[in-house]
């Protein structure tokens, strides 16, 4: 019995000796597991922050999230075009409080004096040229900072038909520049890109025209060019008597239909709603055109002044010379 009970207990104590190396054993296994799996999700939890602060690092800084400059970045499009806007109701007040043509042209021409050296220094001199900018950069589109300025030739177009054309025809030609243009590019930005772009050459007479520019631009243009003849001619010129179109048809007081040998108050035939919508129709059509127009290099400030005012102009001639024969 005693051998037995010895025998027992060495195989119970190797047992227990056995048991506690196995639980040794699988502590050590299950520590190991953890360890790695502690030390492999360092390392991929490691990776990501790497590869995230990779990823970061190659971003230039002004993708992801705009840059203070560009929170500041100020879009003057709009109060550039309501100072362009505003010359033309400006130049109503002059018409119907009976300004001095000459004293305006002259005004034109002084400012005309300073605005010019001014930008050729601009263009020449970087220190003067940050000065101007900081003063009125803002009236300037990006593309007129490398090369001259718009108002410059702004003050041409203006002075141009103030001195060539009859006095009624010239504040039209002014009108359409400072609302049709403006109507052209604002609903352009709007609606542009729900029309088609226009074709490179018009239909007709196969002007240049600018692919850039769209049918909703050039139909705003339309619109307002042939408002502001009916509106001018029907109710506004009629203050004033140095008309060249009043009710009773096309008026003489223009030098170049007097040269025709065209004398009267009035011809008849070309008066009346027939005449003034005969009238509308091609300042509209003229005004769309103009504006679109692509002359190159020509800037349409100087342009569309004086191809809107010199058709409309070459049109009352032709009306004129028609109704003079009836």
């Amino acid at each position: 019995m005693d051998e037995q009970d010895c025998e027992s207990d060495e195989k119970f104590e190797l047992n227990e000796a056995s048991e506690v190396e196995v639980e040794a054993t699988l502590n050590g296994s299950l520590a190991h597991s953890w360890s790695s799996s502690e030390q492999s999700f360092s390392r991929r939890q490691n990776g990501s922050t790497v590869r995230a602060v990779a990823v970061a690092s190659r971003t230039p800084s002004g993708a992801s999230t705009p840059t203070r400059s560009e929170h500041k970045k100020i879009d003057w499009e709009i109060p550039r075009k309501l100072l362009h806007s505003s010359i033309g109701f400006f130049t109503i007040y002059l018409y119907v409080s009976d300004g001095d043509v000459k004293t305006v042209t002259l005004i034109l021409w002084t400012a005309l004096a300073v605005i010019v050296p001014a930008d050729i220094i601009r263009l020449r001199s970087p220190r003067f040229e940050r000065i101007f900018e900081r003063c009125l950069g803002f009236l300037m589109r990006e593309s007129e900072k490398q090369s001259s300025n718009g108002v410059i030739w702004y003050i041409l177009g203006v002075n141009f038909v103030l001195t060539f054309y009859p006095l009624d025809v010239a504040t039209v030609a002014i009108l359409i520049l400072s609302w049709a243009d403006t109507a052209a590019s604002t609903i352009g930005r709007l609606y542009g890109s729900r029309t088609r772009r226009l074709p490179s050459r018009s239909p007709i007479l196969r002007l240049p025209l600018a692919p850039r520019k769209s049918l909703a631009g050039f139909i705003a243009a339309t619109i307002t060019g042939a408002c502001i003849a009916i509106g001018f001619w029907g109710w506004i010129a009629p203050v004033r008597r140095d008309i060249t179109w009043s009710w009773d048809g096309v008026r003489t007081s223009s030098h170049l239909l007097s040269s025709l040998g065209l004398g009267g108050a009035g011809l008849r035939g070309a008066g009346g709603w027939p005449g003034l919508g005969a009238i509308g129709l091609v300042a509209g059509l003229v005004s769309g055109v103009a504006e679109a127009l692509d002359l190159g290099s020509l800037d349409d400030n100087l342009t569309l002044p004086i191809i809107s005012g010199g058709c409309i102009l070459g049109f009352l001639k032709l009306l004129g010379l028609f109704s003079s024969s009836t």
